[in-house]
């Protein structure tokens, strides 16, 4: 029997937004590992557990921290907001694992921000649609820059992680100028704030107001694509560019 070290992602923060196989993994670990602000969520819940934690940008050092207390034959679980391989620590874990032979490193899905944050916009992310972090902590700002030209020319629906921080405060700006090349200002945009979590709140706004909105690294932006529609105050895309009516028409065509 190989040790087990489990990639847990917890959805967007509250208990009742993990899945029952998240609760159920962190229930038989003996080890939660875990960004600070990770673990704070989720430590009330599971009493009795020994929580280990490391500062932001120390992801390394947490995961091997993680491969040595399995290594030790404990049950440990990496937990990461939302789900554990969008953004997360499950490729890392599975980078490393090629050092830790004896450890099995199995990934447990949780909701990721796209999910939780379209859902209390509404139905934003409907049709197809392209997730972008804004970081450039690992993907270089021309990278970013060049994805967010082609979302936007393919007329994807785009969520954004990351959008803005301290130290990148006009990033969202930037991005906004640049959708603004194939999309028009009066595209349908929303926010979320805080998902799942204790002041959580939305807006829904047009591209070109989104341009000059603050945000910060807890806010979730989502840009519509050409058929989005602001409906009730909420955020909806179609599920096709082309009527069910018109479409039952080309059906009676053939």
């Amino acid at each position: 029997m190989k040790n087990k070290l489990y990639a847990v992602g917890i959805g967007p923060g509250d208990y009742s937004h993990m899945t029952l196989e998240a609760v159920r993994v962190l229930e038989h670990c003996d080890v939660i590992v875990g960004y600070t602000v990770y673990v704070d969520l989720v430590r009330e819940h599971f009493p009795g557990k020994e929580f280990l934690t490391t500062p932001m940008r120390r992801e390394e050092e947490r995961c091997r921290l993680a491969f040595e207390e399995a290594e030790r034959g404990k049950a440990v679980a990496m937990i990461c907001s939302g789900d554990a391989g969008v953004y997360g620590m499950a490729g890392l874990l599975l980078e490393l694992g090629r050092e830790y032979p004896d450890t099995e490193v199995e990934v447990i899905p949780g909701v990721t921000a796209a999910l939780s944050g379209a859902a209390v916009l509404g139905a934003p992310l409907i049709h197809d649609f392209a997730v972008i972090s804004l970081s450039d902590l690992l993907t270089p700002w021309e990278l970013i820059e060049k994805r967010l030209r082609l979302a936007a020319e393919g007329d994807f629906a785009i969520c954004i992680y990351n959008p803005s921080s301290r130290k990148r405060r006009d990033y969202l700006e930037r991005a906004c100028r640049i959708l603004l090349e194939h999309r028009s200002p009066d595209t349908v945009c929303g926010l979320v704030r805080n998902i799942g979590r204790e002041g959580q709140s939305f807006q829904v706004m047009t591209l070109g107001a989104l341009k000059d909105t603050e945000t910060d690294m807890f806010t979730t932006v989502f840009v519509g694509n050409s058929a989005t529609r602001e409906q009730g105050g909420r955020m909806v895309t179609p599920r096709g560019y082309r009527s069910e009516r018109e479409s039952a028409g080309r059906k009676g065509e053939c």
